[in-house]
């Protein structure tokens, strides 16, 4: 990855997911897909932390918020088709971090200096279901940077916008989404 640009090793991941189904900007960031992260609670709060360490806003560039990256993870986790084993490793993974942040530092993880964070996030990346966790946190990170907006991340198409990339189109409408489309197909075969 030597000398690539943060922008290059996004466009080389979205050309990757483009193979994988459903795998201005300083005005954009102002959007109201914004989760007020006052408003949150465990194990949501500390995901949008861990989020917004793991994919932060650089000058030029959206971070986990800009993307709404908890906002799509938690409609992911709603449908009816998500992953058991996923869920509860998600979940998992929240007390994992917070119980070691307690036993190095006396805080939960969002309590913590961003220096903290990272040691805490080394640490955590250091164990196979740690590595996991965090494999699959990101993994919806760039979902979330690249998803159609119906989805519930990428709000405006900013992931979009700031990778110069044009979606197909007709994209999805609510009642499109792909998991409804799944249900009525299946209601459809049994008739």
């Amino acid at each position: 990855m030597h000398g690539l640009s943060r922008r290059e090793f996004i466009q080389l991941l979205a050309s990757a997911a483009a193979a994988y189904p459903l795998s201005s900007l300083a005005e954009k960031r102002n959007n109201p897909a914004k989760l007020n992260t006052e408003q949150l609670s465990d194990p949501w709060l500390t995901l949008s932390t861990v989020q917004e360490h793991l994919f932060p806003a650089e000058q030029d560039s959206p971070g986990a918020s800009d993307i709404a990256a908890l906002t799509y993870l938690r409609n992911m986790m709603s449908a009816p088709d998500f992953d058991k084993e996923e869920a509860m490793l998600i979940h998992n993974g929240v007390g994992w971090l917070n119980d070691l942040s307690k036993q190095q530092y006396e805080k939960n993880f969002v309590q913590l200096n961003a220096k903290a964070k990272e040691i805490i996030l080394r640490r955590i990346e250091n164990s196979k279901l740690g590595s996991r966790w965090l494999s699959l946190l990101l993994t919806y990170i760039f979902e979330a940077l690249l998803t159609d907006p119906v989805y519930g991340g990428n709000p405006n198409g900013i992931g979009w916008t700031w990778l110069e990339h044009q979606p197909g189109y007709p994209t999805p409408t609510e009642d499109k989404k792909y998991f409804k489309l799944r249900k009525q197909t299946h209601r459809n075969l049994k008739a």
